[in-house]
């Protein structure tokens, strides 16, 4: 019998909530319980174990995360997209700190594969992309760019980083302009060989 209204959507939905306020890595089954005023036994009818629940936040976390995403390049393309796509992507890392830590964490492939949401991600950068040309293995090498020049530029800023006097937005701006050049002129397998 569910105690205290518990679901594993409402455990999931809480714990994605407890992260954004103490951090993902700070989530464990006894602070949720407290927030639910029960004792840990009574969540482990819902979820199995702090891995599951780390894996299941991460997984709605990817889900909200790329409908932002997606609501923003909608009807765009090109440069457009890009700067669309990676502006909700730091409204995101910026707004939402725990979930999008959680959107960074590994998770069971076996999962990835069931997960709407992580489908729906690759449908919608890989969309983007392929408007600049890019087939595989180009596609992969490309998504592996965006991902960590967005999340080190968010880490940094984040974190205070940028002490310089320049806006901080300018310089997203210049490194999504780069960005862009960039995928425009994307350098054949090899080039750099000679």
């Amino acid at each position: 019998m569910a105690r205290a209204g518990l679901t594993v959507e409402r455990l999931v939905a809480a714990a994605a909530d407890l992260a954004d306020e103490v951090g993902f890595d700070n989530v464990t089954v006894s602070a949720l319980a407290r927030r639910f005023g029960v004792k840990d036994a009574s969540l482990y009818s819902h979820v199995r174990s702090l891995a599951e629940l780390r894996t299941r936040v991460a997984l709605l976390a990817g889900e909200e995360m790329i409908e932002r995403i997606a609501d923003a390049v909608a009807g765009r393309a090109g440069k457009d997209a890009l700067a669309a796509f990676a502006g909700a992507y730091r409204e995101f890392a910026l707004t939402r700190p725990g979930r999008y830590a959680a959107t960074q964490i590994r998770v069971d492939q076996a999962l990835v594969t069931d997960s709407r949401g992580l489908r729906r991600t690759a449908e919608i950068t890989y969309g983007m992309l392929r408007a600049y040309g890019l087939d595989e293995p180009d596609l992969t090498d490309a998504v592996r760019l965006l991902r960590s020049s967005f999340h080190g530029f968010c880490g940094i800023e984040a974190a205070g980083g940028f002490g310089a006097p320049r806006d901080v937005q300018t310089s997203w701006d210049r490194a999504v302009d780069a960005l862009h050049v960039l995928l425009l002129h994307w350098p054949a397998e090899g080039a750099g060989d000679a």
